[in-house]
């Protein structure tokens, strides 16, 4: 029962993926993600079953289009591996429990913000909006005093982002920080707690430096969506549940 259960959640993620590309594609540029169907951009051919099976359809068709042979972008199959594997992890990680279904959220919105922040540097609110619908509804299971707390823990971690946002702008004399990513410090905060989620903003900036110097240095880039990061940097605190206690405690021991 228990390779069951793993093989519907890694199934289920990678035809979730599949529905994530196409979300992170077509928020960031007013699209219906119902209509029109799933086509291809090139020559709006309309994909048809065999067309739309996650990364399978990819590898026979050798990453061309069946019409047009154009090129289909490696992203998708990508994209559709990771969110299975996450889910599937997700499982193996928690049970089946709130805290699983608090997981595939977040991994839903995280995946999604790969897509749209990396491509167009926006994160949609729709996403947002609708992982904190999902994780208050989760966090109910658990008592209606902790779901309310999960809200008060968001706006204190959106409060502190926008903060850090103020400071950026008079230091750098621009934009430091988008709207985008103080809004996913609201679902951060539900998820993981004020205190933690300090210490996301801080893993997020750690795992995005190197790639800022590289991007700096090769593409003479200075502007990097943040959000991914955050996001990366979310999902390990989550998965590995590091509460402050743990934080305090390995530290503890480092001395």
């Amino acid at each position: 029962m228990e390779v069951l259960y793993l093989i519907f959640f890694v199934v289920l993620g990678l035809i979730l993926g599949s529905f994530y590309n196409v979300v992170g594609y077509r928020l960031p540029n007013n699209m219906s993600i119902a209509f029109p169907s799933s086509h291809c951009p090139k020559c709006n051919h309309k994909l048809g079953p065999l067309e739309l099976i996650p990364v399978l359809s990819y590898i026979f068709q050798l990453g061309k289009c069946k019409s047009c042979k154009s090129k289909i972008s490696i992203q998708y199959p990508i994209i559709e591996l990771l969110t299975g594997i996450l889910f599937g992890f997700s499982y193996l990680k928690f049970g089946i429990s709130v805290n699983l279904f608090i997981s595939l959220v977040l991994v839903s919105l995280v995946v999604i913000i790969f897509v749209s922040d990396i491509k167009y540097m926006i994160i949609p609110d729709q996403i947002i909006i609708v992982s904190i619908i999902l994780i208050f509804i989760s966090k109910c299971f658990l008592g209606i005093s902790e779901a309310f707390v999960s809200l008060l823990y968001g706006l204190i971690s959106f409060g502190v982002m926008f903060l850090i946002k103020l400071i950026g702008d008079f230091i750098f004399k621009r934009e430091s920080l988008g709207g985008g990513d103080i809004k996913l410090m609201f679902v951060i905060g539900m998820s993981i707690g004020p205190i933690m989620s300090v210490c996301n903003i801080f893993l997020g900036s750690l795992i995005a430096f190197p790639i800022a110097i590289v991007s700096m240095i090769t593409k003479k880039e200075h502007l990097i969506p943040y959000g991914p990061f955050l996001g990366v940097a979310l999902l390990i605190l989550f998965f590995f549940q590091i509460t402050p206690q743990v934080l305090y405690d390995f530290l503890l021991n480092l001395y």
